[in-house]
């Protein structure tokens, strides 16, 4: 199957996983819920999108001057602007297909600075695992600093139902969920035994080794401190976003920084699920923002404020950095 045509699908697929989730967490609104939303649309504070804005730019440069440092290591030393346009460009290819914009920046750097793609590759890998390490910090620091209000959560929504599911479950029920438990195990076991030397398996095998080597070379970089400072600036960024954002609906703005917090962890996960988020985005961050008493409507309007401001971002800087690009080269050649 040509590539092009499997980029295409997968487009298709995770669009349609997008607006399959946006028509869940809409279906069953009422006219009034409608208008309610519409009516907090209008007054949201939209002056606060400026502050949002230049943080989301801030971050996006730092991300630049961040993968500079690991290229550092291996002789080359591109540009910040070409870095940084790559970047920009990376995500606005992640908006059409989850994970291409990786390959993609890399791709566009590798032939503006003229370094070696798989170089590029091995850095990309290390950068994504610091961020896959700072996503699950991010999450245990959210559970530790709240974990009573979370564990009431996930008592109340988990716990307790499975609890009263189980308690009225028979000895034959309670046997067939153990025997399918059993199988499930035993069949990941058998599958893992099976195809640990096939192609995918020592596929993935090697991508695991790349990113333990990522994480592990970045102890040995020249400027680690300066890496790390980088790193904290970004996740900054991102959760000053979040935390300038409730101040664009009355009914938020009261949130502090553990809300803040939360909305990040889970808004972040949801970003990984389909292209840009959509759907996934704001269905999670309206979930989020039940725990501290926000009403679904409030909770609706600020995940897609929050989201819209951050796509249309993205947007724009990833068409300026395409048609900047070979103009930007073309003068330094000049």
């Amino acid at each position: 199957m040509p590539k092009a045509l499997k980029n295409v699908i997968k487009f298709i697929c995770f669009f349609g996983i997008g607006v399959l989730l946006i028509w869940l967490v809409t279906k069953d609104l009422s006219p009034k819920e409608w208008n309610d939303i519409n009516a907090a649309f209008h007054r949201a504070n939209y002056w606060l999108v400026i502050p949002a804005v230049i943080l989301g730019i801030a971050s996006h440069w730092f991300r630049a001057i961040r993968w500079k440092l690991l290229m550092k290591p291996l002789g080359h030393q591109p540009t910040t602007l070409n870095t940084f346009f790559a970047v920009m460009v990376g995500y606005f290819a992640n908006l059409a297909i989850p994970r291409l914009g990786e390959v993609t920046r890399c791709g566009v750097l590798a032939q503006y600075e003229k370094i070696p793609a798989e170089k590029l590759v091995g850095t990309m890998i290390a950068e994504r695992a610091v961020d896959m390490l700072c996503l699950l910090l991010l999450i245990a620091l959210t559970i530790l600093t709240q974990i009573e209000l979370l564990g009431t959560w996930v008592q109340d929504k988990f716990l307790q139902p499975l609890q009263a599911r189980f308690s009225h479950a028979n000895t034959t029920q309670l046997l067939i969920v153990a025997v399918v438990v059993i199988a499930i195990v035993l069949l990941a076991i058998w599958l893992l035994r099976r195809f640990t030397r096939s192609k995918a398996a020592i596929t993935i095998k090697a991508l695991a080794r790349g990113v333990m080597e990522g994480i592990f070379s970045i102890g040995k970089m020249e400027n680690k401190w300066w890496f790390i400072v980088q790193t904290i600036l970004i996740w900054g960024c991102y959760l000053s976003q979040v935390y300038i954002g409730f101040f664009c609906l009355t009914e938020t703005s009261h949130l502090g920084i553990s809300a803040a917090l939360a909305v990040l962890m889970i808004g972040s996960i949801g970003m990984i699920v389909t292209p840009g988020g959509i759907g996934a985005y704001q269905g999670l961050v309206q979930k989020a923002l039940e725990l501290y008493g926000i009403n679904y409507i409030i909770g609706f309007a600020f995940g897609w404020i929050i989201w819209v401001v951050q796509t249309l971002l993205v947007i724009f800087l990833g068409f300026v950095s395409l048609v900047v690009l070979p103009i930007y080269n073309k003068s330094r050649q000049a």
